[in-house]
């Protein structure tokens, strides 16, 4: 067999192929619930993010305080929810995210939030992160030793 080379990817393309899910389960607090007795909309992102530090510390073994302590910091460049279902008070939820794509500075991060009763999907979306200088506030290169370790 001849041995094929294949050519380094596109700038925009992601660098590691990521497929891996998480999984953190946490219950709907009274504070989230509005005036229509449903968990209020913002609060879906809230669970992400909860949902995120979680699984960095807890699946990747690289929590937060790892990237602070390298001068980098994560900002939303995009975010979009779609909601399936609401939530309510009394309800637990799985909030399973998996990082989909890194491409130079960015990482696209989905997620669904599922009743933990049922499995029933109750929103879904994705976040758009740029890792910043904390710094300088600009956007970074994410580093290649950051773009293995969130390989998994």
């Amino acid at each position: 067999m001849e041995p094929t080379s294949t050519p380094p990817p596109a700038p925009t393309s992601p660098l590691i192929p990521l497929r891996s899910k998480f999984e953190t389960v946490m219950p709907v607090r009274p504070d989230d619930i509005d005036m229509n007795q449903h968990v209020h909309n913002s609060r879906y992102f809230d669970y992400v993010l909860a949902a995120r530090y979680d699984q960095m510390a807890r699946c990747y073994r690289m929590p937060m305080e790892t990237f602070l302590a390298h001068g980098f910091g994560w900002v939303v460049k995009t975010a979009h929810v779609q909601y399936k279902r609401a939530l309510g008070l009394g309800d637990v939820m799985i909030v399973r995210t998996w990082i989909d794509a890194i491409v130079k500075d960015s990482v696209t991060v989905h997620f669904q939030i599922l009743r933990q009763t049922n499995g029933k999907l109750c929103a879904d979306g994705y976040f758009d992160y740029t890792m910043i200088s904390l710094a300088t506030g600009r956007g970074e290169t994410i580093p290649g030793w950051i773009a293995e370790k969130y390989a998994v």
